[in-house]
């Protein structure tokens, strides 16, 4: 019975952790199926994830760098890009795929070259830490960058709604942020 109590008192605390900041707007708090459910599945070539990128009329194509080590990337798997608002925003708005910046698979990247995932990381995007969420346009153009875990599902929309309206333009993100903080 003891036992019991300890994993009831352990669900609870696990639940609480991973529940949301008060002051969202978005229900952020239910969870979909799987993180993993965030990225689409790829074969590797850059060039076709444009294509459809244009095809289905998106704002972009979203890559996350991550690595197989890092605490942030995990943290924003299961606590950011597993709630369900999160994935049905970036899912109507973007393509999303997941690149380790220290794999040896191969891709193709924006300009055709067969590259491997490390070398598109460190050389072309210049990926020094993880997480880094970059957005491109539908021509393969880096138009926004984000490196860090957010803090909440919240702040990931809002990194969301800084690159589809175009507010990536004028204005940083850190400085949008602030003025669209919940009062």
């Amino acid at each position: 019975m003891k036992f019991f109590s300890l994993s009831l008192a352990a669900l609870v605390a696990i639940f609480l952790a991973f529940t949301p900041q008060r002051g969202i707007a978005m229900d952020t708090s239910m969870l979909a199926e799987s993180p993993e459910e965030f990225f689409h599945v790829s074969f590797g070539d850059l060039q076709e994830e444009l294509e459809i990128v244009q095809d289905e009329a998106k704002s972009g194509l979203l890559v996350m760098f991550e690595t197989k080590d890092c605490p942030w990337c995990v943290r924003m798997k299961h606590t950011v890009l597993n709630r369900q608002a999160v994935q049905d925003y970036y899912h109507e708005n973007f393509r999303i795929l997941i690149m380790d910046a220290e794999g040896e698979v191969m891709i193709t990247d924006f300009d055709g070259n067969d590259v491997t995932t490390r070398e598109f990381s460190l050389k072309a995007m210049r990926v020094r830490a993880t997480p880094v969420f970059a957005f491109f346009d539908d021509e393969g153009e880096l138009i926004a960058r984000y490196t860090g875990a957010l803090k909440n599902a919240h702040d990931f929309l809002l990194l969301g709604r800084y690159v589809v309206d175009g507010h990536y333009k004028s204005i940083r993100f850190s400085k949008f942020r602030r003025e669209n903080q919940p009062s």
